[in-house]
């Protein structure tokens, strides 16, 4: 009987881009293969370290010179949502919840350009055609789920129209919002708020005791609206964190700022390895 141990993942540093989230920089990610029978573990405990998924692939931003960009969670148990949020939750009483395994529709799509064209349209993805598009649902080595927010059908149509759309991965701890994307026509619905209030409810019924928002990025418009979340959590200098006062944050570029790659993958705490029996 031959006993092996899984090889270690590679790490990879893509080249220099323009930033999408400050002006005037650029951005350098980090990244790893997510594949085998490891995928699911891999996941779990690079998502505690501040990396997100994008189909296969695990990457962490890792800028020359500008460590801005800081993964958040929501700590479930100690939510409270205020004011503002409650309304949100109102206004949205009228939507059905219905979860699916990750695969792409057609309405997906067409809702899916739509918030592109209205909110995006000079983004990354602005471009992206609908076999992209089902590739980002539908490549995933991981537990994920689609999850659709729908109206009701109108008297006489038995059709729902299809509101709200949220890529999600189920980690050990808790949920990942990958990517989610609404109706830009109900804009003052507060839907993007909406999406993660119930994701803190989905979590909250499976005893997980996060939700993780993807990268906060102090400085940037696009992404202020999630320190708005009450028991919100960053991690920084290695470490989760309350977020404490927003402000107290910010996104200033220095070159020390940063630790060298060879560094950053040596912090890296990679899961348990098991001999595999073959």
């Amino acid at each position: 009987m031959r006993h092996t141990l899984p090889l270690a993942p590679q790490f990879y540093v893509t080249a220099p881009q323009p930033c999408p989230y400050l002006a005037r920089r650029m951005e350098r990610k980090l990244f790893t293969a997510l594949q085998g029978d490891s995928a699911e573990t891999l996941n779990d405990a690079l998502s505690k370290q501040g990396f997100r998924r994008s189909q296969n692939v695990l990457y962490r931003p890792a800028c020359a010179d500008c460590s801005a960009c800081l993964s958040a969670r929501i700590r479930v148990a100690d939510f409270q949502p205020n004011r503002s949020q409650r309304k949100a939750m109102a206004r949205n009483a009228d939507l059905r919840r219905q979860s699916s395994a990750p695969w792409a529709t057609e309405e997906q799509y067409a809702l899916f350009r739509r918030y592109l064209d209205s909110r995006h349209a000079n983004g990354g993805m602005a471009d992206m055609d609908i076999f992209e598009f089902a590739a980002m649902i539908e490549e995933t080595p991981i537990r994920s789920r689609v999850v659709e927010y729908s109206t009701d059908p109108a008297p006489g149509d038995r059709r729902r129209t299809l509101i709200a759309v949220s890529l999600t991965d189920i980690l050990d701890d808790g949920l990942s919002m990958v990517y989610s994307f609404y109706e830009p026509d109900r804009a003052r619905s507060s839907l993007g708020s909406y999406i993660i209030l119930d994701h803190i409810e989905i979590a909250r019924e499976a005893r997980l005791p996060y939700v993780y928002l993807g990268y906060w990025v102090p400085g940037s418009p696009k992404m202020g609206y999630k320190s708005n979340f009450d028991a919100l959590e960053i991690y920084k200098n290695g470490r989760w964190q309350d977020i404490g006062d927003p402000d107290s944050h910010n996104g200033e570029t220095h070159p020390l700022s940063v630790a060298p790659i060879a560094e950053q993958v040596a912090r890296i705490t990679l899961p348990d390895t098991q001999p595999i029996r073959g």
